[in-house]
């Protein structure tokens, strides 16, 4: 099978402010590729591609079916609700907030109120999207949407065959801690803990939220 890659039109491709009067950049050009191998949650295709130095290159890129979606869950006593899982490609065990893969077709708010329903046992009332994400954007194009909810109320958990979760209700200062620590690395988890650390900071959640979440540290 043939493919022909994925090139972003200039509008979908935002740049920072900084990068103003540096003059257009030069692109990677993919002369076509085929799929190695796919199967219902991913495409590894290869590329006959040019570099923007002119080099030539044989590129691979892994390619998933699914939008990655996750979401911190902040309860209105300053703590969060995170899953525990050990993760098979790692063979490491980790620490996250709950996530998972919306279908194409989906909507993502949809697909993302469905994972944490499924791994933690919970509803919110209020969701606001506060990062997008390329992960490991040499080797794949996979993209993740990361929201904080509060508002939280308990749901039916029912996660999936392969998981075995572990649940843990801890102080949002405790996970910044932890971060810092290293003892959780998700990044997913980790970037949407900054993003909501340095919200609250700023003044850009709700203050009663804020207030908890930067003062619990039981």
């Amino acid at each position: 099978m043939r493919h022909t890659g994925r090139m972003s039109a200039d509008e979908d491709d935002p740049q920072p402010g900084w990068a103003e009067g540096l003059g257009p950049w030069r692109r990677w050009r993919d002369g076509g590729g085929e799929t190695l191998f796919e199967n219902p949650w991913l495409q590894l295709t290869r590329h006959a591609a040019t570099a923007p130095t002119g080099a030539p290159a044989d590129y691979v890129v892994m390619r998933p079916r699914n939008l990655a979606a996750g979401v911190l869950p902040l309860h209105d006593d300053g703590t969060v609700t995170l899953v525990g899982q050990h993760r098979f490609a790692t063979m490491r065990y980790s620490w996250e907030m709950p996530e998972g893969g919306v279908p194409p077709g989906e909507d993502s708010l949809t697909g993302v109120q469905r994972e944490l329903a499924e791994e933690a046992g919970l509803t919110a009332a209020h969701w606001r999207q506060v990062l997008e994400l390329e992960l490991s954007n040499s080797i794949t194009d996979e993209r993740a949407l990361c929201w904080l909810a509060w508002g939280l109320s308990p749901a039916p958990i029912a996660p999936d065959p392969t998981e075995d979760l572990r649940i843990a209700r801890v102080p949002f200062r405790s996970l910044i801690a932890e971060i810092e620590r290293g003892t959780v690395r998700d990044v997913m988890t980790v970037a949407t803990a900054l993003k909501a650390h340095h919200m609250a900071r700023e003044g850009l959640l709700p203050a009663w939220l804020s207030h908890g979440m930067l003062s619990r540290v039981d």
